[in-house]
């Protein structure tokens, strides 16, 4: 009988672990860097390359990383939305990941500049310590420098409202 039902009970199994997997977000692979320092980084700024921008920009602050390209395709949708953050009063930094400086201010002097800064990453060395695997992602960094956030793609307005947002907010008042 038992060898009857084995069958039955490695089906019924295998079908949990399948239904349980449909609620998983393909796109969000997590991240190593949550609830830890940002990772140590020295880079040259994007519009003025005699300064420099480093993880001790973020402390006292909460901030937003986001990792851009001009190259991007979806960078460019989630544009005017950092532009409406940035209106919002949201500190903004910009990670230039694998670019030209040409090009990346080609872009910022184009659809406008939402980011306080841009660190440029020319060779993406500061972006794979990050653990970045594409453009565009986001990260959410506190006043002490830990990392609570990781968006990988494109901020969308729902994103924002449901997850960021109320992270932020609440991070400011820690």
């Amino acid at each position: 009988m038992f060898k009857y039902l084995l069958p039955l009970i490695i089906c019924i199994v295998l079908g949990v672990f399948l239904y349980m997997g449909l609620s998983l977000n393909p796109r969000d692979i997590g991240s190593t860097r949550i609830d830890k320092p940002a990772p140590s980084f020295t880079l040259p700024h994007l519009r003025d390359q005699t300064k420099t921008f480093s993880e001790q920009d973020f402390l006292g602050k909460v901030s937003i990383l986001n990792v851009w390209a001009s190259w991007c395709g979806t960078c460019r949708y989630e544009h005017p939305l950092l532009m409406q953050l940035k209106r919002q009063g949201y500190k903004i930094y910009g990670l230039v990941y694998k670019d030209t400086v040409v090009d990346a201010n080609r872009v910022l002097d184009r659809a406008g500049n939402p980011y306080i800064t841009n660190a440029f990453d020319e060779n993406g060395q500061v972006g794979m310590d990050w653990g970045v695997t594409g453009t565009p992602e986001t990260f959410i960094i506190d006043k002490k420098g830990i990392v609570r956030y990781k968006c990988t793609g494109q901020i969308t307005v729902d994103r924002w409202n449901k997850e960021m947002k109320p992270l932020m907010l609440a991070l400011e008042k820690e």
